[in-house]
């Protein structure tokens, strides 16, 4: 690329390269040698007649040339022909004649920059066309156009339409073919037509007449002006505002403008209007602020100059005291404690704090250095110190970035990863602490940790892991009391300390495990931890100080929601992660986990290769689990073998596992195919349950014995499963006749109903079409199907109602091998929340009544034709009640 043409940037006092190499350049005369206020750049504006003087600073971009030319000055000192009756290129200074100007004249295009009427600059010049442009120039005179945007070589579309009428001042050989010239800004023109563009851009041009009107408007804009550049004098000088106020007031605009440091969009603006009051207005609005600023500089400068001598002062009373401590035998401060006064005043501390600090300080001044006191107080402003005050880290929440994140760490879950997205989004745009802490319900191993894990990496957040399985003291959340011998802060202000942010990702880990003791409930303390109206200025007991939790992003995780107390539970997002397909665990198996195995048994990723079917056979017959930490923990016995294979020198080459080796490395296998338990006897149904764990079928058995009609229960069932199995016999002896079922059958017989897996505590109110349709089988003598199981709450009037877990219990029908779920048709919304795979595979019959439950449950019953759908599907969250059943 060519050498270009640009603005100089120039620095107080010279013209400053961009590169750091300075270079001395167009100082000021004696009248205006001294450094001009800040806010303002130099420049060489002309006065009326062509002579030169300073009358403030100009804004010039420079940037960096695209043949490594770096804008610089054309030369050291005020250049001879600049001065007032000099001649260049035989037009006097102050004798400009424009009458005798032909009609086109060459271009020279700036990248940047612009120059003004009545200003001179001056410019490195590189670009071929450019150079050929000087070359061409008339007398001296040539058009200076400002390009819209730095392009190498511009066209006449480039250029703005309103350009300078300009006279080369000087012209210098620089280096690499480079020229230094000045160039004089003298006439507004507007730009007519391109007669040529080769080997330079020749224009026509007209004049641009600027008179100043003779109106009410124009005389009080004049008297305004004036005015304000009389209120500047400082900022100017005096001797500059004298000169400026001498100029008749279209001119004095155009030289106040070329002082100003205003931005090259402004400049721009100023250089196209012509209005010559409408320009008046633009700079002297940034004339104003120019004034402003250098007050507000002085401002500041008074206000350091203040707390200098405050420090100071402070300075020389703590040496006396030192001093006076010395004398007395008790020391001073040691070096460890001055470094702690040093951290102290570094730290931003809020104001209340400060005060409690400083008090603190000087009551630890008065302690000698045997009392016990003293190290608690040292410890209490250790602890200070080290929080983060006003330290935020987070970069902005680029939702892009968080979606790609959760996508790379976690495979399918895409509700939930939606509903992330839109809780982050909420609480950006409402503000930190207006949306309510989300809280990830599933499965152990279904990726809730991990997903805090890609909220903190995707928001640049650091990541606070705070335990909370087991915790019964509400003291471990908010801290002991300094009182305590051995007090300490609570969990949340330990994993602030080690984040050293105010702002991280704080995961509040198992909040369903939270137990109450003696010493308090710590779910209460909860409460204010995630209250957006109370947690901006949360007060731990050992620091007995305010801080601001808001701007911390919380995120909780839980396996049960039914043991989140209800106030605490009601301050949370829920969102559930039922678990995971047979295929989806195969993609996130080959995806994700086998990378992590091999990388923690110090191998490659390609020292172990698997092939899908013996994935698919380790998935299934391996484990049997709705997240995927046991299938991690399977895969790595595989790895470990092949590094004890490695390590021996068993073989240099990779591994490849195939589904008929599993058992050498894994054992015999745990789990096979289910295929559903055949049996013709009637009084066997399957029922769906939900656990902590995932989904589980549970089979329900009902047998007859000599009695009275008693009802006798076993398996250790919960009260609401109890009464589900009460209520289910009581509507089949209701309706005895319409069941085909003789009214006197339990006149002389009792009805055991027992769930197996006796040792496993069960409830909930989901299990009362079970038990029904296994009643309905024992005494009406009809088998329930193989291939059907079932959920829902059935009550006296025959009715069936939704329950919770929908995902989870079909997830575990479909590992079970069953085929035919029945559900209640308030449920067919939740049924989209189940993988799209499953749902083909499956059939869902949805039923109101008990008696359409029969009619797709019995072996004999004709086949119900209404209330079954297939694909369908939705989302359900398990109710409090409805646990393991």
């Amino acid at each position: 690329m060519e050498p270009g043409l640009g603005a100089p940037r120039p620095a107080r006092g010279r013209w400053r390269p961009l590169g750091g190499r300075q270079a001395q350049g167009l100082p000021l005369p004696p009248q205006g040698r001294r450094s001009l206020q800040q806010g303002l750049h130099r420049v060489v504006p002309l006065i009326p007649g062509g002579g030169t003087s300073p009358i403030g600073e100009v804004a010039a971009s420079g940037p960096r040339l695209a043949s490594g030319y770096e804008e610089t000055p054309t030369s050291t000192a005020v250049p001879p022909n600049l001065l007032p009756g000099a001649t260049v290129a035989g037009v006097r200074s102050n004798d400009v004649n424009l009458t005798n100007l032909p009609g086109q004249l060459p271009v020279i295009a700036l990248r940047r920059g612009v120059l003004l009427p009545g200003a001179a600059a001056p410019f490195l010049v590189g670009r071929a066309r450019s150079r050929s442009a000087l070359d061409a120039n008339h007398e001296g005179w040539v058009i200076v156009a400002t390009q819209r945007e730095p392009v190498s070589t511009p066209s006449p579309s480039d250029l703005l339409p309103t350009a300078v009428l300009g006279r080369i001042l000087e012209r210098q050989q620089g280096q690499g073919g480079a020229e230094r010239v000045v160039l004089q800004g003298v006439q507004r023109v507007e730009l007519t037509g391109f007669p040529s563009t080769q080997p330079h851009l020749v224009g026509t041009f007209s004049l641009v007449e600027e008179i100043w009107p003779d109106t009410t408007e124009g005389r009080g804009m004049s008297a305004a002006f004036r005015a304000e550049v009389e209120a500047s004098a400082e900022a100017l000088e005096a001797p500059l505002v004298s000169l400026v106020l001498s100029m008749p007031p279209q001119r004095m605009v155009d030289a106040i403008a070329s002082a100003l440091d205003g931005s090259q969009e402004w400049s721009r603006e100023v250089l196209c209007t012509h209005d010559p009051v409408a320009r008046a207005e633009l700079v002297l609005v940034q004339l104003v602020r120019a004034r402003e600023a250098v007050a507000a500089r002085d401002s500041i400068k008074e206000r350091v100059t203040n707390a200098t001598r405050d420090q100071q002062r402070e300075f020389l009373l703590r040496q006396q005291l030192k001093a006076i401590q010395e004398e007395l035998g008790e020391g001073g401060d040691d070096d460890d404690l001055s470094r702690l006064r040093e951290r102290l005043a570094e730290s931003d501390l809020p104001e209340e704090v400060s005060e409690v600090v400083d008090r603190e300080l000087r009551r630890l001044g008065r302690l000698a250095t045997s009392s016990p006191e003293r190290s608690v107080a040292i410890d209490w402003l250790e602890w200070i110190a080290d929080m983060p005050w006003g330290r935020d880290t987070a970069v902005g929440l680029d939702l892009g970035a968080l979606e790609d994140a959760l996508d790379e760490s976690h495979y399918g879950l895409e509700d939930v990863k939606q509903q992330v997205v839109e809780h982050l989004a909420v609480r950006r745009l409402a503000g930190s602490g207006r949306a309510d802490v989300l809280l990830l319900v599933g499965p152990p191993g279904v990726g809730k940790t991990s997903i805090g894990q890609a909220i903190a990496d995707a928001t640049g957040r650091k990541l606070v892991r705070v335990a909370l399985g087991g915790v019964r003291d509400e003291s471990e959340l908010r801290g002991h009391r300094r009182t305590y011998i051995g007090a300490r802060p609570g969990r949340l202000v330990e994993g602030l300390r080690r984040a050293g942010t105010s702002d991280p990702v704080i995961l509040l880990d198992e909040v369903d495990k939270l137990g109450t003791g003696t010493w308090g409930d710590p779910a209460s303390a909860l409460l204010e931890i995630l209250d957006p109206e109370q947690n901006d200025h949360f007060v731990d007991r050992y620091l007995e100080v305010p801080f601001d939790l808001s701007k911390a992003l919380f995120v909780a995780t839980a396996n049960d929601l039914a043991q989140i107390p209800g106030p605490l539970r009601d301050r949370m997002q829920i969102l559930e992660i039922a678990g995971y397909s047979n295929n989806e665990k195969l993609v996130i198996a080959r995806d994700h986990l086998l990378p992590t195995v091999a990388r923690n048994a110090g191998l490659a990723a390609d020292d172990v290769t698997f092939s899908d079917e013996a994935l698919a056979t380790a998935i299934a017959g391996w484990t049997r689990e709705a997240g995927v930490r046991e299938l991690q923990r399977v895969l790595g016995k595989v790895y470990r073998a092949a590094a004890v294979r490695r390590a021996r020198g068993g073989g240099d080459g990779p591994l490849h596992v195939e589904a008929g080796d599993l058992s050498t490395y894994l054992g015999k296998q745990r789990f096979f195919d289910e295929e559903p338990e055949v049996t013709k006897d009637p009084g066997i149904a399957r029922g769906l349950a939900w656990t902590p764990v995932g989904g589980s079928v549970l089979y329900v058995e009902a047998s007859t014995l000599p009695g009275r009609g008693a009802l006798v229960l076993t398996g250790q069932l919960g009260d609401v499963m109890k009464e589900s199995a009460r209520a289910a016999l009581t509507y089949v002896l209701a309706h005895a006749g319409s069941l085909g079922i003789e009214p006197d059958v339990l006149e002389d017989k009792d009805v055991h109903i027992h769930v197996p897996a006796g040792a496993v505590p069960k409830d909930g109110p989901s299990a009362g079409v079970t038990m029904f349709t296994t009643l309905a089988s024992l005494l009406t003598g009809r088998a329930v199907r193989d291939d059907v199981a079932m959920t829902g709450e059935a009550t006296l009037r025959g009715r069936v109602l939704p329950v919770g877990g929908i995902e989870s219990k079909v997830l575990a029908a479909h590992r079970h091998g069953i085929r035919r779920v029945i559900l209640p048709k308030g449920n067919a919304l939740d049924l989209e929340e189940v993988p799209q795979e499953v749902r083909e595979a499956m059939e869902f019959v949805l039923v109101e009544q008990m008696g359409e439950v029969l009619a797709a449950a019995l072996v004999d019953a004709e086949a119900a034709s209404e209330g079954t759908t297939e694909g369908a599907g939705g989302t359900a969250h398990p109710r409090a009640e409805d646990v393991a059943a």
